[in-house]
Protein backbone atom coordinates (compact mmCIF):
# COMPACT_ATOMS: atom_id res chain seq x y z
CA UNK A 1 0.00 0.00 0.00
CA UNK A 2 1.07 3.61 -0.21
CA UNK A 3 0.88 4.36 3.22
CA UNK A 4 3.90 1.90 3.72
CA UNK A 5 5.78 2.41 0.67
CA UNK A 6 5.72 6.51 1.60
CA UNK A 7 7.32 5.82 4.79
CA UNK A 8 9.44 3.49 3.84
CA UNK A 9 10.84 5.76 1.01
CA UNK A 10 10.91 8.64 3.34
CA UNK A 11 13.16 6.78 5.53
CA UNK A 12 15.21 5.05 2.33
CA UNK A 13 14.98 8.69 0.63
CA UNK A 14 13.41 7.34 -2.35
CA UNK A 15 12.55 10.49 -4.51
CA UNK A 16 9.12 9.90 -5.82
CA UNK A 17 7.56 9.36 -2.84
CA UNK A 18 8.10 13.71 -2.81
CA UNK A 19 6.23 13.81 -5.75
CA UNK A 20 3.37 16.46 -5.37
CA UNK A 21 1.31 15.55 -7.23
CA UNK A 22 1.00 11.66 -6.19
CA UNK A 23 0.81 12.70 -2.92
CA UNK A 24 -2.34 14.98 -3.09
CA UNK A 25 -4.13 12.30 -5.34
CA UNK A 26 -3.21 10.11 -2.58
CA UNK A 27 -4.51 12.38 0.29
CA UNK A 28 -7.33 13.03 -1.77
CA UNK A 29 -8.43 9.68 -2.18
CA UNK A 30 -8.03 8.68 1.31
CA UNK A 31 -10.15 11.46 2.23
CA UNK A 32 -13.31 10.37 -0.80
CA UNK A 33 -12.68 6.83 0.79
CA UNK A 34 -13.29 8.33 3.98
CA UNK A 35 -16.53 10.54 3.31
CA UNK A 36 -17.71 7.55 1.39
CA UNK A 37 -17.73 5.51 4.61
CA UNK A 38 -19.24 8.10 6.61
CA UNK A 39 -22.22 8.87 4.31
CA UNK A 40 -22.47 4.66 3.76
CA UNK A 41 -22.24 4.93 -0.01
CA UNK A 42 -20.61 1.71 -1.61
CA UNK A 43 -17.73 2.29 -3.80
CA UNK A 44 -18.19 2.29 -7.02
CA UNK A 45 -15.75 -0.67 -7.76
CA UNK A 46 -17.02 -2.69 -5.48
CA UNK A 47 -20.74 -2.33 -6.69
CA UNK A 48 -18.99 -2.95 -9.80
CA UNK A 49 -17.18 -6.29 -8.44
CA UNK A 50 -20.20 -7.53 -6.72
CA UNK A 51 -22.01 -7.20 -9.60
CA UNK A 52 -19.04 -9.23 -11.42
CA UNK A 53 -18.66 -11.95 -9.17
CA UNK A 54 -22.26 -12.91 -8.87
CA UNK A 55 -22.11 -14.34 -12.22
CA UNK A 56 -19.35 -16.44 -11.22
CA UNK A 57 -19.27 -20.09 -10.22
CA UNK A 58 -18.04 -21.03 -6.81
CA UNK A 59 -14.48 -21.16 -6.94
CA UNK A 60 -11.47 -23.96 -6.12
CA UNK A 61 -10.55 -24.73 -2.37
CA UNK A 62 -7.94 -21.88 -2.99
CA UNK A 63 -10.10 -19.42 -4.43
CA UNK A 64 -12.49 -20.19 -1.22
CA UNK A 65 -9.41 -19.60 0.88
CA UNK A 66 -8.05 -16.94 -0.80
CA UNK A 67 -11.40 -15.03 -1.07
CA UNK A 68 -11.79 -15.47 3.06
CA UNK A 69 -8.58 -13.56 3.97
CA UNK A 70 -9.31 -10.34 1.13
CA UNK A 71 -12.80 -9.86 2.29
CA UNK A 72 -14.12 -9.48 5.92
CA UNK A 73 -17.21 -9.93 6.97
CA UNK A 74 -17.02 -6.90 9.78
CA UNK A 75 -19.07 -4.52 10.81
CA UNK A 76 -19.26 -1.36 9.40
CA UNK A 77 -17.81 0.89 11.72
CA UNK A 78 -14.95 -0.92 11.85
CA UNK A 79 -13.99 -0.24 8.46
CA UNK A 80 -14.69 3.66 9.43
CA UNK A 81 -12.13 3.96 12.18
CA UNK A 82 -9.95 1.82 9.90
CA UNK A 83 -9.97 4.54 6.70
CA UNK A 84 -10.02 7.29 9.77
CA UNK A 85 -6.64 5.96 10.90
CA UNK A 86 -5.34 5.59 7.13
CA UNK A 87 -6.35 9.16 7.13
CA UNK A 88 -4.35 9.97 9.58
CA UNK A 89 -1.24 8.38 8.83
CA UNK A 90 -1.67 9.74 5.72
CA UNK A 91 -1.36 13.29 7.26
CA UNK A 92 1.26 12.51 9.42
CA UNK A 93 3.26 11.05 6.73
CA UNK A 94 2.49 14.46 4.96
CA UNK A 95 4.45 15.78 7.96
CA UNK A 96 7.05 13.39 8.14
CA UNK A 97 7.81 12.81 4.60
CA UNK A 98 7.12 16.27 3.22
CA UNK A 99 6.34 16.65 -1.13
CA UNK A 100 8.47 18.90 -2.57
CA UNK A 101 7.52 21.97 -2.83
CA UNK A 102 6.00 23.11 -6.19
CA UNK A 103 8.09 25.52 -7.96
CA UNK A 104 7.66 24.52 -11.20
CA UNK A 105 6.32 21.08 -12.93
CA UNK A 106 9.70 20.27 -14.24
CA UNK A 107 10.97 20.17 -10.71
CA UNK A 108 8.15 17.46 -9.39
CA UNK A 109 8.79 14.71 -11.64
Amino acid sequence: SNLALIAIGGILKWPWVKIRLFRQIHAGLMMFVLIESILGVACPLTVLESHLRSSEPQGSFLGYWLNRLLYWDLPNIFFLILYAACLAWTIILWRAVPPKKASNRQEDY
